[in-house]
């Protein structure tokens, strides 16, 4: 089955490409409702947080090779809305394996994996990596660590000990990424991730994590630390990745919608702001905690 949808636009544009689809179950395909497609549509910021340099083009790649989370198709049709809506990005969504070699990879200033777990091919995560190196943006919603591409985004999937309600504080309150927080942490109902020990401060710039006590302690590291989101470089690219996204309600949930746009224009090259490493910040930034 192929879908394509077009705008009057030129800046605006999508492409659902379905010919390839592999999914572990027929659920997990299943499109979003029209009740969801209205909540998505009332939760999806007004405008972009800054205006496009340029017209800009974003990958949003679906097909998995392990897991498959039956969020995927409405993770990916809150992404084309919010390209559609705010006018920051033109999304392209394909599940096709042959959008990932260089040539393709090209035409895009950026590429959002969405819940793309399993292993890619080597030529695969090599096309991807140089795209990012090169000075394009790559962004990782939840799933995206649970792959091969775990060097690229500085963690790697290990293990999800929450699937309940948890705080989130908001570890660099001023980073502009983090203006959707308003300086508050906030809790959520998500799978929340631990990642191995590839994941470290000293690489990464966090913006969010655990408030551990809000959270019922079920992770495995000693030091507690549970990054959520953050930030780096990658050559002269730049790299967003928020592990919210196993559950359908957080893409109609606005906070989370604002700070996913925020982080996508980032890795457009549009919204500038630091990715310093947080272990290197002197003095570190006071966390946001969830308010009493």
């Amino acid at each position: 089955m192929r879908r394509t949808m077009f705008f009057a636009s030129a800046v605006i544009m999508a492409v659902v490409v379905t010919d390839s689809l592999s999914f572990t179950s027929p659920a997990a395909a299943k499109p979003p409702s029209d009740e969801m497609l209205q909540k998505m549509g009332e939760a999806i910021p007004q405008q972009a947080t800054v205006k496009p340099a340029k017209p800009r083009k974003l990958l949003v790649y679906c097909k998995c090779r392990g897991f498959t989370h039956g969020s995927i198709p409405t993770g990916a049709e809150a992404l084309r809305m919010m390209g559609e809506k705010t006018g920051a990005f033109a999304a392209v969504v394909s599940y096709d394996e042959s959008m990932l070699t260089p040539e393709q990879l090209a035409q895009f200033d950026a590429v959002c994996l969405n819940n793309t777990t399993g292993r890619f091919t080597d030529e695969e995560m090599k096309a991807l990596a140089d795209f990012v190196a090169a000075g394009k943006g790559l962004v990782g919603i939840h799933g995206a660590t649970d792959s091969s591409m775990g060097e690229v985004f500085g963690g790697r999937f290990s293990g999800h000990p929450w699937h309940m309600n948890v705080g989130v504080k908001v570890d660099d309150p001023g980073h502009p990424l983090c203006k959707a927080f308003q300086g508050k942490g906030f809790m959520v109902v998500d799978e929340i991730y631990q990642f191995k020990k590839i994941y470290s401060r000293e690489n990464l710039r966090l913006l969010l994590s655990l408030d551990m006590n809000k959270t019922e302690n079920r992770g495995q590291r000693e030091d507690q630390d549970y990054a959520v989101a953050w930030v780096k470089a990658h050559g002269d690219g730049r790299v967003f990745y928020g592990s919210l996204g196993h559950r359908d309600e957080i893409f109609w949930n606005p906070l989370v919608l604002r700070f996913y746009l925020d982080g996508i224009q980032f890795a457009l090259g549009d919204l500038k702001c630091d990715v310093t490493p947080s272990a290197e910040l002197s003095p570190p930034p006071k966390p946001a905690l969830v308010p009493e």
